[in-house]
C-alpha cells in the first residue's frame, strides 16, 4: 500500500509543474538581520516558518534554490540551524560537521554555495558545551593511543586554536576553559574560510560576501554573533 501511495503522489499534473522564479540575492547585512529576527522568534516560541514548509513551497523549490545564508555549523543534534533561525525550506544552505571545523570539503561546500547561488552571508555557528571541544581538551590533557584516526582528524583540526589556552589560568576552571575554547575554535574556522580560499577571498573583496562567527547558547536559545561583525555593512 505504501508503494502505491508514493507512486500516486509522484505524478504532478503539468499545470502544477513549478517554474523558476529567481529572486535577487539580499546583501549580507539584510541576511544577518533576517537570521537575528528568526532567532528571536525561536527563543520566543513564535514560529514564522509555516508558510515556507508548504507543498507549494516544495514544488517551487524543485526549480531551484536561493538560500540567503550559508551556515557552517556543528553536527550536534541540539543545534539544527533551520530551527534555531526559524527558517524554512530553501532558506539556508547548511553544512554540518562535529566541532564546526573547516576541512577542504567544508571550504569547497561554502565555495559552491557562494558561487552557485550568489549567497552573500556565511555564518560559522558553534555552540556552548560543545562535545568536540571537550573531547579535544581531554585529548590534550591525557592523550589516548586508541582513538580512531577519523576522530583524531577532528581533534587535530580543533587543537591549534585552543591549545594555548591550557597555558593560561583557564586551565584551573574547566567551564571557563570550554567557554573560551568554543569561541576560539569558531574564530579559527571563520578565519580559515576568510583566508584559506582564493575563491572566497575574491568574493569577499569584490562581491560583498561576508563571513561571521556566532555561538548558540544551549541554555537560552540565543545566538550571539561576535566575530567579523565590523565587516558587515
Amino acid at each position: 500500500p505504501y508503494t502505491t501511495l508514493f507512486r500516486s503522489r509522484s505524478c504532478v499534473p503539468l499545470s502544477a509543474t513549478p517554474h523558476a522564479t529567481p529572486r535577487p540575492m539580499i546583501p549580507a547585512n539584510e541576511a544577518l538581520q533576517r537570521l537575528c529576527e528568526g532567532n528571536l522568534r525561536f527563543v520566543s516560541e513564535v514560529s514564522g516558518r509555516e508558510g515556507s514548509i508548504t507543498q507549494s513551497r516544495r514544488l517551487e523549490l524543485t526549480a531551484g534554490q536561493t538560500p540567503f545564508a550559508i551556515i557552517l555549523g556543528c553536527s550536534d543534534s541540539r543545534v539544527p540551524a533551520e530551527l534555531v533561525f526559524d527558517q524554512g525550506l530553501g532558506d539556508l544552505f547548511v553544512i554540518r560537521v562535529a566541532g564546526n571545523i573547516v576541512a577542504p570539503s567544508q571550504v569547497g561546500s561554502v565555495e559552491f554555495a557562494a558561487t552557485r547561488f550568489d549567497t552573500k552571508l556565511v555564518v560559522v555557528l558553534g555552540h556552548s558545551n560543545c562535545g568536540a571541544i571537550d573531547t579535544t581538551l581531554e585529548e590534550l590533557a591525557r592523550p589516548t593511543a586508541s582513538q580512531s584516526r577519523n576522530l583524531h582528524s577532528i581533534v587535530d583540526r580543533i587543537r591549534p586554536s585552543i591549545e594555548a589556552l591550557l597555558d593560561t589560568e583557564l586551565r584551573h576552571d574547566h567551564d571557563a576553559l570550554v567557554e573560551q575554547a568554543v569561541r576560539a575554535n569558531i574564530r579559527a574556522s571563520a578565519n580559515h574560510l576568510r583566508h584559506g580560499s582564493e575563491v572566497l577571498e575574491y568574493l569577499i573583496a569584490k562581491d560583498g560576501v561576508r563571513i561571521v562567527g556566532a555561538e548558540y547558547s544551549l541554555e537560552t536559545g540565543f545566538v550571539d554573533f561576535f566575530d567579523g561583525m565590523a565587516d558587515v555593512d
